[in-house]
């Protein structure tokens, strides 16, 4: 078996001794040699011209189920030529403790060729099964897809 690594790295500098008010949440995020910058969300003082955390665990949850999808699309010769999800996240203050506790993926998966909408709909529940990312998250992540299919 493999055992498969990941590695970030994250800088930051300044001065927390003003307050919790005063420091700057900004900081660099390097992944896979590419730098992001990011901050905390609006509600805790960040810069919302930048990704937040919770933000980047969605993404992470949307962009895992579209590969997860693709995978096992292609495995059973569906094919998927556009995929796209308005994915939305839910961290609720009054629900403790505090957490990202819903995850909503709502993909539109246009699809060309004989295949009933049904059977898309169930490889996207297979493709969510099989998504590392979800497996590892305790947040609930729910799908609600859009099938369509393409004229071309």
């Amino acid at each position: 078996m493999t055992t498969h690594r990941y590695a970030t790295a994250l800088d930051w500098s300044g001065s927390t001794g003003a307050g919790y008010e005063a420091y700057d949440r900004t900081h660099a995020l390097e992944v896979s040699g590419v730098e992001l910058c990011a901050s905390a969300d609006v509600a805790f003082r960040g810069d919302a011209s930048l990704p937040n955390p919770e933000e980047l665990l969605l993404a992470a949850a949307s962009s895992c189920q579209l590969l997860s999808f693709l995978a096992v699309a292609a495995t059973a010769r569906i094919d998927v030529v556009d995929y796209r999800d308005d994915a939305r996240a839910v961290m609720d203050e009054a629900d403790p403790p505090l957490r990202v506790g819903r995850i909503v993926l709502r993909p539109t998966v246009t699809v060309r060729g004989e295949v009933s909408e049904e059977r898309v709909r169930h490889l996207l529940e297979v493709a969510h099964r099989e998504c590392f990312i979800a497996r590892s998250l305790t947040s609930e992540v729910t799908i609600e897809p859009t099938v369509v299919r393409s004229v071309r």
